[in-house]
This record gives structure tokens, sequence and C-alpha cells, in this order.
């Protein structure tokens, strides 16, 4: 557990903050599972999108299976799209700082779309 939760302070500010009355009903464990209840998830989302954002250079590149890999570049959106919302129920600035990355996968998903039309032999 962090040591942060186990002063007396901070685990009042939290308390407070989450709008808690009885800080004597809970202990730093409930505060720690109350704050980062989400966390988890989110992390979850996270890597799984990364997983996914790998593969696609598998897909397109190594593997030259155009659709497959639009059709992969468009999941790796909505998983993106999915990590910031759910960044977004823990803190506004790490949905924000996903944007830039949401913003080129989608210049990414046309660029994959038109190479893979425009090329059928090459990218199957």
């Amino acid at each position: 557990m962090p040591t942060i939760l186990n002063s007396p302070t901070s685990a009042s500010l939290i308390a407070a903050a989450l709008g808690i009355r009885d800080l004597d009903a809970i202990g730093p464990a409930e505060v720690e599972q109350i704050c980062f209840a989400g966390a988890r998830a989110a992390l979850a989302l996270f890597i799984v999108q990364l997983a996914v954002n790998a593969l696609w250079s598998w897909l397109f590149f190594a593997w030259r299976l155009g659709g497959p890999a639009f059709a992969e570049v468009l999941l790796l959106w909505c998983l993106i799209a999915a990590t910031a919302i759910a960044f977004r129920r823990i803190s506004a600035l790490a949905a924000v700082l996903l944007l830039p990355y949401l913003a080129w996968v989608t210049f990414a998903s046309a660029l994959t779309f038109a190479v893979w039309r425009l090329n059928p032999a090459l990218l199957g």
C-alpha cells in the first residue's frame, strides 16, 4: 500500500474529497480501493490497445494483408477512444493526452484504406 495513504493528514484530505464524513469507519485500504477502482480497467484497456497497435504493423507491412489491417486499425481506433473515456474517469489530463494519438490513428485509418484499395495486387 502506498505510504501516502498511511498519513492521517492525507487520509483526511482524501476522505473529505470523496465526501466521506466518518473517517474512522474506513481505513487506508478502503480509501485506496475507492480511489483506484477504475484504474485497473483503464490500464487493461491501455495494454490491449498497445498490443493491437503492434499487430497492425505486422498485418500491413510484414504479412501484406490490407483488409485485415484496415479492420484492425478501426478496432484500434475504438480501443483508443474507450481508453480515453476510461482515463477521463480517473484524470482529465490523461484523457486529453490520448487525443493526438486518436487523431493520428484516424489519419492512419484513412491512409491504410487508401493504400489497400489502390494496391489490391500488393495488399491482397
